[in-house]
C-alpha cells in the first residue's frame, strides 16, 4: 500500500505539472506523447528486470527497482528547487512557483518513471511465490486480497494528492512520493525467501509476461547485456506468435476488441479525458485526482465483484456486458440545481457537463460519480478475462517450442494497447487543443473524441 500510494502521488502530480506547464496550444498534444512513452518504457522496464528475477532474490530485485524510482521523483524535486521552485502560497494562488527548468524534462522523467514501473509491476506479479510458494489457490487468494488493498490505496491516494497538490503546489505535492517508496522498498527487504520451488514458479510468470526464454540458450550465459537481448528476441518471438493465436482461431479474435482496446479506453478516460476536463472546463488541473479517484473506487467495486460473484458467472461475457452497458447508458439521478432523469451517454457526458459546469469542485465529485460504474465495468471484465485467457491456453492444442502460448497472446494484446497509446493519444489530444485555440472551450473536441473513440467498440 505504500508504493500504491506513493504512485498515485507521483502520477496525479506530474500528470497535474504537464497540465499547467506545456504551452496551452499544446498541451495535450505533447501530454499524449508522453504518455505513449511512458506505456512503451514500461515493457522495456520488465524486459530489462527478467533476467536480474531470476538471477536474485525477488525481494533484492524488487527492492532496488523502487529505490531507483524513488531517486528518480527525488531528481525531478531537486531539479525544480535547485532552478528556483517553491510551495504554493495560499494567499497568492496564480503567483508563478516553477523552476525555470524546461518543461519537455518532463519527457525524460515519464519515461525513465515508466521503465521503473514497468520493472516493479512485473516483479509483483512474481513475489508472491516467495511468500505462499506455488500453491494455486493461495496464490489466488493471494493475488485476489493484494489487488483489493491496492484499490483501496488508490482510490484514497487519488483523492489525497488532490488535497497535497491544491495545498503545496503540482511541483512539490509529490515530497512524500520517495518516502512512500522508501518505506515500501524497506518493507519488501523483510520477506522472506521460503524453499518453494520458486524457480518453476518464476518461469511460469515470466512466460505469462511473454518473457520465456530471457536466459535459456544453447549457449548459457552470465553475461547481462546478452541475457537482455535474448529477453527481447523472447518478446518478439512472443508477440508473433500472439498475433498468429489470434488472428487464426475465432475464440481470440475478440480479446483485441474486448481486452487490449478497453485496456486503452480505461486509460484515455483516465489519463486524458479527465485532465482535460479538468483544466480546461473546471479551470482547476488537480480536480482530476477527484475524477481518477472516483474510477479507482469503481476498480474496486468491480474486483469486489468478480471475488464474490465468480461461482454465479463464470465466464467473462457478464462482466463485459455490464462494462459495454456502464460505457454505453448510465441511468441515475443526477441533480444540477434542480433534479431529472436522464439516460447518460459517456460520448455526452462531459460535453453537457462542459456546458453548464462552474469553477466549483462539486462538479468533479459529480464527474467522479459517474465514472463509478464505468470502472467498475472495466475492472469486473479485465480480471474475469484474465482468468478466461489463462484457462483457454492451458490446453494442450496449444502449444509451442520456444514461447508460451499465454504468454504469447499477452504479449500481442499488450503491444497493441501501446501502439494504441501511442498512436491515438496524441492525434486525439490535438483535437482538444485546436478545439481550445479556435473556440475557447473544449465542447466540440469532447464530443468529436467521445464519438470516436466510445462508440465503435460497444456499436
Amino acid at each position: 500500500m505504500f508504493y500504491k500510494l506513493g504512485l498515485e502521488f507521483f502520477n496525479g502530480s506530474i500528470s497535474t505539472l504537464a497540465t499547467n506547464r506545456f504551452e496551452s496550444n499544446k498541451t495535450f498534444t505533447k501530454m499524449g506523447a508522453a504518455q505513449g512513452l511512458n506505456q512503451a518504457a514500461q515493457c522495456v522496464g520488465a524486459i530489462l528486470i527478467a533476467p536480474l528475477v531470476k538471477r536474485w532474490p525477488t525481494r533484492t530485485v524488487l527492492s532496488a527497482a523502487i529505490i531507483l524510482f524513488s531517486l528518480t521523483a527525488a531528481i525531478l524535486l531537486i531539479t525544480d528547487a535547485g532552478t528556483g521552485g517553491k510551495f504554493r502560497t495560499p494567499s497568492k494562488p496564480e503567483e508563478s512557483r516553477y523552476g525555470t527548468w524546461p518543461s519537455n524534462l518532463l519527457f525524460l522523467f515519464w519515461t525513465v518513471s515508466g521503465v521503473c514501473y514497468g520493472m516493479v509491476e512485473l516483479i509483483r506479479r512474481v513475489i508472491p511465490a516467495d511468500i505462499v510458494g506455488g500453491h494455486v489457490d493461495k496464490l489466488r487468494r493471494m493475488d485476489a486480497t493484494v489487488h483489493i488493498f491496492y484499490e483501496i490505496a488508490g482510490t484514497g491516494g487519488a483523492f489525497a494528492s488532490s488535497t497535497a497538490i491544491s495545498r503545496w503546489g503540482d511541483n512539490k505535492s509529490f515530497l512524500v512520493t520517495p518516502v512512500f517508496f522508501a518505506f515500501a522498498g524497506a518493507t519488501w527487504m523483510f520477506i522472506s525467501t521460503l524453499s518453494f520451488g520458486r524457480e518453476g514458479v518464476v518461469n511460469g510468470e515470466l512466460q505469462a509476461a511473454g518473457l520465456s526464454i530471457a536466459d535459456d540458450s544453447k549457449n548459457p550465459t552470465n553475461n547481462y547485456f546478452i541475457m537482455v537481448g535474448r529477453a527481447f528476441r523472447s518478446f518478439a518471438d512472443s508477440v508473433w506468435v500472439g498475433a498468429r493465436l489470434i488472428f487464426t482461431n475465432r475464440c481470440f479474435i475478440w480479446l483485441i476488441p474486448s481486452y487490449a482496446i478497453a485496456l486503452y479506453l480505461h486509460r484515455f478516460l483516465e489519463n486524458t479525458l479527465a485532465p482535460a476536463f479538468s483544466r480546461r472546463v473546471l479551470g482547476v488541473a488537480e480536480w482530476s485526482q477527484i475524477i481518477v479517484g472516483g474510477s479507482n473506487f469503481g476498480e474496486l467495486l468491480g474486483a469486489l465483484s468478480v471475488l464474490m460473484l465468480s461461482d454465479y458467472a463464470p465466464t467473462p461475457l457478464p462482466w463485459l456486458r455490464f462494462d459495454a452497458l456502464a460505457v454505453g447508458t448510465i441511468r441515475r439521478l443526477i441533480k444540477i440545481g434542480y433534479s431529472f432523469n436522464l439516460k447518460l451517454n459517456l460520448v455526452w457526458i462531459l460535453p453537457a457537463f462542459a456546458r453548464i459546469a462552474t469553477h466549483d469542485v462539486t462538479w468533479a465529485w459529480r464527474v467522479a460519480a459517474c465514472f463509478i460504474p464505468i470502472s467498475m465495468g472495466w475492472a469486473a471484465g479485465d480480471v474475469s478475462l484474465a482468468a478466461y485467457i489463462q484457462a483457454m491456453l492451458s490446453e494442450s492444442a496449444f502449444h509451442y517450442e520456444r514461447v508460451s502460448a499465454l504468454g504469447a497472446v499477452m504479449a500481442f494484446l499488450y503491444t497493441t494497447y501501446i501502439v494504441l497509446y501511442a498512436a491515438l493519444s496524441v492525434v486525439l489530444g490535438h483535437i482538444i487543443d485546436v478545439d481550445e485555440d479556435t473556440n475557447g472551450n473544449i465542447i466540440q473536441s469532447l464530443k468529436t473524441v467521445g464519438g470516436f473513440v466510445f462508440m465503435p467498440p460497444f456499436l
